[in-house]
C-alpha cells in the first residue's frame, strides 16, 4: 500500500494536518471494496447472470477460490446493502486506529475465515462479505477490551451498540445464512486481536491536544516562566474549551434475505 507509506511509525512527530491526511486515506481503501460490492451486483443485472459459483464451496478445488471472491457477491441488493455499511465503518476504523498493522490484521481476517469456511461449511455455496464483516466486530471488541486504551474501548462499545445482535448469526437458525462464516470470521478476530495485544498502537497526544499546566503564573517558583504584564496582573483567570461528544444510534441489519434456491454444484446457496 504505497499511498500508504508515509504513516509516522513515531506518532509524537504528526500534526494536525497529517492526521486529516490519514483519516481520508483510511476511507480510501474500505470505499474501494464497497464499490466493487455493488459494481459485482450491477454486472451480475446486466448481464443477466449470477456469480454464485464464485463463492466458497467447501472442499472442492473449483470452490477454493472463493476464498478470494466469495465476499464481493451478494444474493440480492439487501444482501448488499446489509453488509456495505458495517463493512466500510469497521475497516475504517480497523485502518484508522491501528495504521500499520491494519492492512496486515484485515487480510488475515480475510483468508482465514475464508479458509476456515471452505475446511468446515457445510456442502453450498457460502457468498457475501459478512464473514469478514463479523471479524473485523470481533477483532474491535475484543482488542479494545484487553488493552488499555480508551479511545479502543470506546470503539469496543461502539461496536456492541451497533452490532451486538450479530451475535445471533453465528447460531444454525436459518438454513439459507452462512452462519459457518460468521462464526469462523468471528472467531478469526477474537484470535488475532489476542496475538496483537502486545503490538503498541498508541498514539501520543499532539501538543494542541495536551491539557495546559495549572500552574499559577502569579507564583514565585514560576513568574521566572510566566513573567506577567501590569495589565494581566488584574485577570489571571483562563478559560478553556474541551471536546463535545454527541451520540447517535445506527442500527445495521445483519440478517440476510433468504435466496430464491440459486443454484450451484448442489442446488443450495448460503449467504453470509
Amino acid at each position: 500500500m504505497g499511498i500508504f507509506g508515509y504513516y509516522p511509525h513515531n506518532s509524537s512527530t504528526e500534526d494536525r494536518e497529517l492526521e486529516k491526511k490519514i483519516f481520508r486515506h483510511s476511507l480510501l481503501l474500505p470505499g474501494i471494496f464497497v464499490l466493487l460490492f455493488w459494481l459485482v451486483k450491477l454486472t451480475e443485472i446486466l448481464l443477466d447472470t449470477s456469480f454464485v459459483t464464485g463463492g466458497v464451496l467447501p472442499r472442492s478445488l473449483r470452490g477454493l477460490t472463493g476464498i478470494l471472491t466469495s465476499p464481493f457477491i451478494h444474493s440480492g441488493y439487501a444482501h448488499l446493502v446489509s453488509n456495505s455499511l458495517p463493512f466500510f465503518i469497521l475497516f475504517f476504523a480497523l485502518i484508522y486506529f491501528y495504521r500499520k498493522y491494519s492492512y496486515r490484521i484485515f487480510w488475515q481476517i480475510y483468508l482465514i475465515s475464508g479458509l476456515c469456511v471452505w475446511l468446515g461449511g457445510r456442502e453450498a455455496w457460502h457468498i457475501g462479505a459478512s464473514g469478514v464483516v463479523y471479524g473485523l466486530a470481533a477483532f474491535h471488541f475484543t482488542s479494545g477490551i484487553i488493552r488499555n486504551d480508551l479511545r479502543l474501548l470506546t470503539v469496543s462499545i461502539v461496536v456492541v451498540f451497533l452490532y451486538g445482535g450479530m451475535v445471533w448469526g453465528m447460531f444454525p437458525i436459518n438454513p439459507d445464512i452462512s452462519w459457518e462464516s460468521h462464526l469462523w470470521g468471528a472467531a478469526s478476530g477474537v484470535l488475532l486481536a489476542l496475538y496483537y495485544r502486545k503490538y503498541n498502537i498508541k498514539r501520543k497526544p499532539y501538543e494542541w491536544e495536551e491539557e495546559p499546566d495549572d500552574e499559577d503564573p502569579a507564583d514565585p517558583e514560576t513568574s521566572e516562566k510566566y513573567p506577567l504584564k501590569k495589565s494581566d496582573a488584574l485577570n489571571t483567570t483562563t478559560t478553556g474549551t474541551g471536546p463535545s461528544f454527541t451520540s447517535g444510534s445506527y442500527s445495521s441489519s445483519i440478517h440476510q434475505v433468504p435466496n430464491n434456491n440459486a443454484s450451484g454444484e448442489n442446488g443450495k446457496l448460503n449467504t453470509e
